[in-house]
């Protein structure tokens, strides 16, 4: 119990914490309830009653897992190695919160984890009513989290188990989940948010799409592709209204009254844009639940996972595209002070983009820039 209390200090990439003996009292108590479901996947496997279907889950799990291992020098340690049916569809619920007029997340500072931009309960309830204690005017959001990480710290009590709020995802997303949850054993810097996510988001990408073409099926693959066209359709349009709330929040010459009705307008247009977008999805209704709660909580949340990635995927091709000596060029750059490290991912990744634009062919035939909201198929 001593240790899981500690664990109430450390739930991260995934999950937060709150200072207060309650708020302590349910991180320990709902990481002790995680773990007690979990048991081996090796167990599950000689269970007669366990489903084919999570059977072969469970298995293509394991080869993911000693993938991680072997081919992208992701620790090698108990996590992922068991499994937990909770009985719900999340493992934690995080409360976001913005101002009004910013995207910058609220943060939360504790002990050893140090500030982060969330605050994580294992049960719904409790997590909307501490969002409805938050102060008026600001812009809060409730979500899902399907895993997070304790870093690496448990793994001598058995580890981060799999769970049932993942274990059915498409391959590649599968993949990149228990990808993305190692990385954030790799390296965690206090105080980081933006950070920390952006290179486990980075990590995911590389390796999902290590495994998509080293050891997926054609079908996979193909389900994957469709996956992701249209989640990369969907992140342009987002980046797109950040974009424009930004120029909202930052225009000298508005008052509140005004920038309060512009900031309609951008939701209002984002709403349309996404209406029209989803046409083309042949039914698809996956980000409709996500697009009619959006507010500025929900993009700013979307930054913390997406802005720094450019920088640290251009980095992993300057160091030779090799994961140990990526990790090591993360880690160095993390001991620099908050604002450099990220001036120096941001330079990074201009250079990047300017080095591509230079590779591209000039001229008539050079390739037009699609518009920002077509379906990219």
């Amino acid at each position: 119990m001593l240790a899981l209390g500690f664990v109430a200090l450390l739930l991260s990439g995934c999950a937060s914490i709150e200072t207060g003996a309650g708020y302590y009292w349910q991180s320990v108590t709902g990481h002790l309830q995680l773990m007690r479901a979990a048991k081996p996947v090796q167990a599950w496997l000689d269970d007669p009653a366990t489903s084919p279907t999570l059977r072969q889950r469970l298995e293509l799990t394991q080869r993911i897992r000693d993938f991680a291992s072997e081919a992208l020098a992701l620790p090698d340690n108990a996590s992922y190695r068991r499994y937990a049916d909770l009985g719900r569809k999340a493992a934690v619920y995080n409360v976001v919160a913005t101002g009004e007029f910013s995207l910058e997340l609220k943060t939360w500072c504790f002990p050893v984890a140090g500030c982060v931009g969330y605050r994580g309960y294992y049960d719904e309830a409790a997590a909307r009513r501490f969002a409805a204690t938050l102060p008026a005017g600001l812009d809060v959001q409730v979500y899902p989290v399907p895993a997070y990480s304790t870093l690496g710290w448990l793994n001598w009590l058995g580890g981060d188990p799999l769970l049932n709020t993942f274990i059915g995802y498409p391959e590649g997303e599968l993949a990149r989940l228990i990808f993305h949850e190692l990385a954030h054993q790799v390296l965690y810097v206090k105080d980081d948010t933006v950070f920390n996510e952006s290179f486990a988001t980075a990590v995911e990408r590389l390796g999902g799409q290590r495994w998509l073409q080293e050891h997926a099926s054609d079908q996979a693959r193909d389900e994957y592709r469709r996956f992701d066209a249209r989640r990369q359709a969907f992140r342009a349009l987002t980046r797109d209204v950040r974009a424009r709330l930004l120029e909202v929040f930052e225009a000298p010459s508005l008052g509140d009254d005004e920038r309060r009705q512009a900031k309609a307008a951008v939701m209002e247009r984002f709403r349309t844009d996404y209406a029209r977008l989803r046409e083309s999805w042949d039914g698809h209704a996956g980000y409709d639940a996500w697009v009619e709660r959006a507010n500025n909580a929900s993009f700013a949340t979307l930054a913390a996972y997406e802005d720094l990635v450019p920088a640290f995927e251009a980095l992993f091709v300057a160091s030779g595209s090799d994961f140990p000596r990526f990790y090591q060029a993360v880690r160095d750059l993390s001991r620099h002070p908050l604002p450099e490290r990220h001036d120096r991912l941001r330079q990074l990744a201009l250079q990047d983009a300017q080095a591509s634009a230079e590779r591209l062919p000039s001229g008539p035939h050079a390739p037009m820039t699609p518009p920002a909201f077509t379906h990219p198929d």
